[in-house]
């Protein structure tokens, strides 16, 4: 079997190259350049850029240790035009997106996997903890979590569609982290002691802020802080710098801890309010993607509003071919419109989609 290797880098995709190599399968290492041709003379950008540098250093030397051949695949324009513009965008418009869904939609299982068979693999792997099943019954794909739970990733895999999950390969979704980190040690791979990077990839030093500021300035304009009542207690600095449920950073003294409970772009006003108004049992989505077969009725799931948000009781209801209800069983703490919302029945993620509402 001829297949491609997302190389990251990392850990996961190290041990996942070494395990499909092992097994015998002809490989080859693909590791995505994300730099501009020309570097921003921007100081933030040149720490970015070091760090990438580094990343794709780092996956070359797995791919001389493993003896399989390595490509470093240019596709920044499109991660700039599909990931990072869309980020930015987001932001400036008071969503919270997720540009990692994005990315394996797009980038790793779109330009990434069209230059993979241009090259002659079947398939693409990545270090993804998520594993894939022929249902023979359904005829289709399933997404299924991976089997370990705190390292599951199959959220950020909702957005593959049926053909883009028939090209995926993913070796260490059957693993606990402390056997992949086993087998890298015993491997004696060079990324074995690397540490873990929580980081989206584009975004040095997590600065969420200082990123967003360079990129879309005009957007970070002052505005008021509104309480409940609509009362002015405060001024922001820009939107960007605000999602639903964030506590810190807002400089309100109150005899409470606030939370942003509401983002209004249009009036460019941030509002504020005690933890318990940023709860609601209920939200639109759209831009969907289904992976088990679409319901054309209401139908009861478990619903995850972010990454690290517990799953919920919900129940779905269909508005049109392209949106969905989605009442939850009970209140969920910051629902943030831009988020993705996926949907799971059992291990088995059915679909996902951005939350609009």
């Amino acid at each position: 079997m001829n297949i491609a290797v997302a190389m990251s880098g990392g850990i996961d995709s190290s041990v996942a190259a070494a395990l499909l190599k092992e097994r015998g399968h002809n490989l080859i290492g693909l590791t995505m350049s994300l730099l501009p041709e020309v570097s921003s003379q921007n100081e933030d950008d040149g720490e970015n850029e070091s760090r990438i540098k580094k990343v794709i250093a780092k996956a070359v030397e797995v791919a001389e240790k493993l003896d399989i051949p390595h490509h470093i695949i240019d596709l920044y324009k499109i991660f700039q035009e599909k990931v990072i513009t869309d980020f930015c965008h987001a932001y400036a418009r008071g969503r919270t997106p997720n540009p990692c869904v994005l990315c394996n939609r797009y980038i790793k299982f779109g330009a990434l996997l069209k230059k993979a068979r241009e090259l002659g693999a079947d398939y693409l792997a990545t270090g993804h903890y998520a594993r894939v099943q022929w249902d023979g019954i359904t005829g289709r794909y399933l997404l299924k979590k991976g089997l370990d739970s705190e390292k599951d990733q199959a959220y950020f895999l909702c957005q593959l569609t049926q053909e883009q999950l028939g090209r995926a390969i993913f070796p260490v979704g059957g693993l606990t982290k402390d056997k992949v980190r086993a087998i890298a040690d015993e491997l004696d791979l060079p990324v074995a002691d690397r540490p873990e990077s929580q980081e989206i990839c584009f975004i040095a030093d997590d600065d969420y802020d200082s990123f967003l500021k360079n990129n879309i300035p005009d957007a970070y304009r002052p505005g008021p802080i509104i309480d409940e009542e609509g009362n002015t207690i405060g001024e922001h600095g820009g939107i960007p710098a605000y999602t639903i449920g964030q506590r810190r950073g807002l400089g309100i003294a109150a005899a409470e801890p606030l939370y942003v409970t509401a983002i209004y772009p249009e009036q460019n006003t941030v509002a504020v309010g005690p933890k318990d108004k940023t709860y609601r049992r209920e939200l639109t989505a759209n831009e969907l993607n289904w992976i088990a077969p679409p319901p054309e009725e209401a139908i009861k799931v478990k619903a995850k509003v972010r990454y690290r948000h517990p799953e919920a009781g919900a129940t779905i209801n269909p508005i049109d071919d392209n949106t969905v209800h989605v009442l939850f069983d009970e209140p969920q703490m910051a629902i943030a419109p831009g988020q993705t919302v996926a949907f799971y029945d059992g291990d088995n993620v059915i679909g996902g989609g951005t939350i609009k509402v």
